[in-house]
């Protein structure tokens, strides 16, 4: 039998001779019935109270749980953005020594070429110098044939002996024309 206030109030015992004090026993059963009430609340208020804190542990928990995983989810990224970061810098590295070199075969390169077409054209500069010497010494013969030939008495030309016809200095014509 569940007891209620109610029903605390309202029991009824079988009359017997020298039983107890009707009144008395009517006083304890409503004192007990009031304090089983009090306590009847308080269990209800108490159960409310412990499905509430219950509830709110369930959801404490929950967001626990999320925010665990949140945090591994950061770690996770922050590590990989950390890795790729790494590599991503290895990469830039890596291009970077590769230009680096690029360029620095290139300028060789260049160097090479450049070095190449100074030395063709000293070698072309000491071909020409040899023709133009050339030029001149035939064109000095050829000035020192006509003034003999030429019938003009000078001087310069009769008094001078065939070592000496060539009074053109060659090394000062190239410097003058140089």
């Amino acid at each position: 039998m569940k007891f209620t206030p109610y029903n605390i109030k309202n029991q009824e015992f079988n009359k017997a001779v020298r039983g107890y004090d009707r009144d008395e026993v009517k006083a304890f059963l409503e004192a007990i019935a009031d304090d089983y009430d009090r306590l009847l609340q308080a269990n209800q208020s108490l159960s409310k109270e412990f499905e509430n804190q219950t509830d709110e542990i369930r959801e404490f928990k929950k967001l626990e749980k999320s925010l665990q995983n949140t945090l591994l989810n950061a770690q996770e990224s922050s590590s990989k953005s950390l890795e790729s970061a790494k590599k991503q810098n290895q990469l830039i590295i890596k291009e970077a020594e590769i230009k680096s070199a690029q360029m620095l075969e290139k300028a060789k390169e260049e160097a090479d070429s450049l070095r190449d077409a100074v030395l063709k054209l000293r070698e072309e500069k000491i071909l020409i110098v040899a023709r133009i010497k050339a030029l001149i010494e035939t064109q000095s013969g050829l000035l020192d044939m006509t003034s003999a030939q030429t019938d003009l008495p000078d001087e310069k030309f009769i008094n001078k002996s065939p070592e000496s016809k060539s009074d053109v200095d060659v090394d000062d014509i190239l410097e003058k024309l140089l």
